[in-house]
């Protein structure tokens, strides 16, 4: 690996999570770009790669046959120079309760560039706190990928809650020959609306409280409000709002905790609905974070949504440090943003 040629990207800057590891192994097996990433998580109580992260870089180097270095758990620094990006069918396992979804989200966007299908085997967590459930990749992150030429398929088998996990879940990438431009600035009237109290091994009063605080504070009908007892290897709970308002459908989320109420925990995904619906935009806060890096790779476009978070600042920083793109946020007044992604023209 040539040095003069490798990117370096610190892992400290900005909101300094994982993401911004994920997007940087995500972004050089798309443009074949070598890249060092320092100081990775260096900002939180545990730094370096925990084991989901080892997860994620595992998968990428198994999909591009890269070059690593620091593949190893609590490393802060990785080298990672990627190969030519293999569809086919691959098994990742996180060995824990970590997020399957942000290992999907790390390998999603070079298969859907490659050149023939993928199928792949996940397990791990798919309902995980700080991180995108697998109901939130289905109802609200793929369709609006697919309306950008972006064809995934995606099933269920068994959930899977922290700290237990045994979660899995099983992906169909199809071969995207061109992802279009993105334009979502507009947003239409609600359409429908569903509350899911999601709850495995823990008393059914906990999801009946949790519906009943998102008709007393939402005005939602009784037959929006639907209570899930499934099965999985270890306890857990979730509250998932969604609304449709044509093109989207947003979710919020809020993941149960010991000593939280059910009343609190509805309260969280609750409080995050109704800034989105009071804002007027069509895209919320957690669907603009991902949506920036197809947007990045593909056509371009604007999508309206709210005051970017710090993860989506340091996640755009990021990717326009090792993609050519430009990428402008404009505040329309109040909790109302565009964000646009558009290629660098030289002049």
């Amino acid at each position: 690996m040539k040095e003069d040629k490798v990117i370096v990207i610190d892992g400290s800057q900005g909101e300094g999570g994982g993401q911004i590891f994920r997007t940087t192994l995500t972004l050089a097996m798309c443009l074949g770009k070598p890249v060092r990433i320092k100081n990775i998580r260096a900002g939180r109580n545990r730094p370096g790669l925990l084991r989901q992260h080892l997860a994620c870089l595992r998968a990428a180097k198994e999909i591009s046959g890269a070059a690593v270095t620091g593949d190893e758990l609590g490393s802060s620094v990785v080298t990672f120079e990627p190969g030519k990006v293999k569809p086919g069918e691959y098994r990742f396992a996180i060995g824990s309760a970590g997020s399957t979804t942000l290992v999907f989200q790390t390998v999603l966007m070079p298969l859907l560039l490659a050149d023939g299908m993928s199928e792949l085997y996940l397990e791990g967590g798919t309902h995980n706190g700080m991180a995108p459930s697998f109901d939130f990749i289905e109802q609200c992150f793929l369709p609006v990928l697919s309306g950008i030429g972006c064809r995934v398929e995606v099933d269920l088998e068994r959930y899977g809650f922290y700290p237990a996990g045994g979660g899995a879940w099983r992906v169909r990438i199809h071969p995207a020959n061109k992802i279009q431009s993105l334009t979502l600035v507009e947003r239409g009237e609600v359409i429908s609306m569903e509350a899911v109290a999601l709850s495995a091994r823990i008393p059914s009063h906990v999801t009946e409280r949790e519906l009943s605080q998102v008709k007393k504070k939402c005005y939602w009908p009784e037959s929006s409000l639907n209570q899930r007892l499934v099965s999985s290897e270890g306890p857990g709970n979730m509250v998932s709002l969604r609304v449709n308002v044509g093109e989207v459908t947003e979710v919020f989320e809020s993941v149960g905790e010991r000593n939280v109420s059910a009343e609190r925990v509805a309260g969280r995904a609750i409080r995050e609905l109704k800034r989105y619906l009071e804002a007027g935009v069509p895209v919320g806060e957690h669907l603009a974070d991902q949506l920036v890096l197809p947007m990045a790779l593909g056509g371009g476009g604007c999508v309206q949504t709210l005051k970017p978070s710090q993860h989506l600042l340091t996640n755009i920083e990021v990717i326009k440090a090792i993609a050519d793109v430009k990428i402008v946020l404009t505040e329309n007044g109040g909790d109302d943003w565009d964000v646009v992604v558009s290629q660098k023209i030289e002049g």
